[in-house]
């Protein structure tokens, strides 16, 4: 029986894990806005 958990795959893990899907799923879209925010305000030319 120990045998069988210590070979589960490190990706079958993380797929099992439903939390930590849900995290990556609402993380990685936040930061890649926040990213593209900024880059668009830095864009922007300064008023004279």
């Amino acid at each position: 029986m120990a045998d069988d958990e210590e070979n589960i795959p490190l990706m079958q893990k993380l797929m099992d894990n439903s939390f930590l899907l849900l995290f990556i799923g609402v993380l990685i879209p936040t930061v890649t806005y926040l990213i593209w925010g900024i880059m668009e305000l830095v864009s922007i030319p300064l008023a004279q």
